[in-house]
């Protein structure tokens, strides 16, 4: 079980109701698992939902002075892709034979269909050099000949099979954040503010070493803690920058000689340090994430 600590605040400056400012939540990892509906059918879970009672019961809250640098970056994944017309009408075939309630018999309907088109095509001269230069790329290729279908083609008749090129959705990304911290204490409750919330970064990204399931021989760990961070002015969420998801704290670094050169105060506290911090959310931005919204929050994720 992680320790709860008191919430840490750098600098240690009032909060007024206009104050903009970084909310940084440590909270303890849950694991999203798979729902079972009514049916007995499972479905993935989404972490973001797993850890919604631990994100309103935090392990602690750390207050930073917001950034200089504020960004985001929302991206998904698009990619091309090709199909010939040939490989087309393989597809369809053997969509209509798993659409149909008798699949044996269907698929001696499309096996005819199939040859049918096939048949059809034959007539076509294109289509007749596209089968001559298929099997010329083979035979080329056993005596060792380094060409491909496309340029045999295009050798003997000036043309390419059409790939039917299209961008397609291939799928979604997680975001990843970064935030540098310069950090000055100017006196000694800052400086044991500081120390205090370096310690509980570093603690809290890593590992845990799982006591569970007879776990003496150290053969599993458990998941480190995660964090959810919130630009807030006063106790409201701001009302104009991006929110975030849950996160999990991928890197940190600490440099203690942050204006170049070293120096210290007389507790042997550095006297200028600068905080780096990477973030990567735990879940991917859908569409869906914004509806609830409607604009009132910011700009929304």
């Amino acid at each position: 079980m992680s320790k709860k600590f008191s919430p840490l605040r750098y600098p240690n400056a009032r909060i007024d109701t206009d104050s903009d400012y970084l909310e940084i939540r440590v909270v303890e990892y849950k694991p999203p698992g798979f729902d079972q509906g009514n049916s007995g059918s499972f479905s993935l879970a989404s972490s973001t939902d797993a850890l919604q009672e631990n994100i309103e019961n935090p392990l602690g809250f750390i207050f930073l002075p917001i950034p200089q640098s504020i960004q985001d970056s929302n991206a998904v994944s698009w990619g091309d892709d090709s199909i010939n017309g040939l490989a087309a009408a393989g597809i369809g075939a053997v969509k209509e034979v798993i659409k149909a309630d008798n699949p044996f018999s269907e698929f001696g309907n499309q096996t005819k269909a199939l040859g049918g088109k096939l048949g059809d095509l034959a007539k076509d001269k294109g289509t007749r050099d596209f089968a001559q230069s298929f099997f010329a790329s083979k035979a080329l290729g056993v005596l060792g000949a380094n060409t491909s279908l496309d340029g045999v083609l295009a050798r003997t008749s000036g043309q390419v099979v059409n790939p039917n090129l299209e961008l397609l959705f291939k799928g979604v990304t997680l975001r990843s954040f970064s935030f540098t911290f310069d950090l000055t204490p100017r006196d000694e409750n800052e400086s044991g503010t500081i120390k205090k919330m370096l310690r509980i970064f570093k603690q809290n990204m890593q590992a845990k070493k799982s006591s569970d399931g007879g776990n003496g021989q150290g053969l599993f760990i458990k998941s480190p803690n995660v964090f959810q961070l919130n630009y807030k002015t006063g106790r409201r969420n701001h009302n104009f920058l991006h929110k975030f998801k849950p996160m999990a704290l991928l890197n940190m670094g600490v440099n203690y000689a942050g204006a170049g050169t070293y120096a210290t105060y007389d507790d042997a506290t550095p006297v200028h340090m600068k905080l780096d911090l990477s973030f990567q959310e735990l879940n991917p931005v859908y569409s869906e994430d914004y509806d609830s919204e409607d604009g009132k929050e910011g700009v929304g994720f």
